[in-house]
């Protein structure tokens, strides 16, 4: 967050071991819970591209120029993600924690389309949304958490 230069400059080989790592996590989680959905694809495609650019190092400072969109994409799926569990939780036990959920998936919504149409200025800055964003993503994972544990 601190050096969004160099954050962005990192941003490719950052990209590679987070693809990695999270279609790892989300096949071997799909695989424990018996649940093939979505969440079951992102994971393999994750992993196929993580993979590309580990045998493909020159695709790491290309990922640099399209890591733009591709977190743009990304702040739009979870977005969307946010507003569907959020959604899911709404009428669970009358609690309005849901309603942090959905602030946060429309933020993230605006953040990734507000990327699409600026990449200039989210290359500038990609070390702080970066930061931000995953600050806030934590935050609604733990309210979601505290919601799911009360049911």
């Amino acid at each position: 967050m601190f050096t969004p230069l160099r954050t962005f400059l990192a941003s490719g080989y950052a990209l590679m071991v987070l693809l990695l790592v999270y279609g790892v996590a989300g096949i071997v989680k799909s695989i424990a819970t018996k649940k093939y959905g979505v969440n079951f694809a992102f994971s393999i495609i994750s992993v196929i591209a993580g993979l590309v650019m580990v045998f493909m190092p020159g695709l790491q400072l290309m990922a640099d120029g399209i890591f733009i969109y591709m977190m743009a994409g990304w702040f739009i799926l979870q977005g969307i993600v946010s507003i569907v569990l959020s959604m899911n939780f709404k009428g669970t036990d009358g609690g309005k924690k849901w309603i942090w959920g959905l602030v946060l998936g429309i933020l993230g919504i605006i953040l990734g389309l507000y990327s699409i149409f600026h990449p200039v200025l989210l290359a500038l800055t990609t070390g702080i949304l970066i930061g931000v964003y995953f600050i806030v993503s934590g935050i609604n994972m733990i309210f979601l958490s505290s919601q799911d544990a009360n049911n």
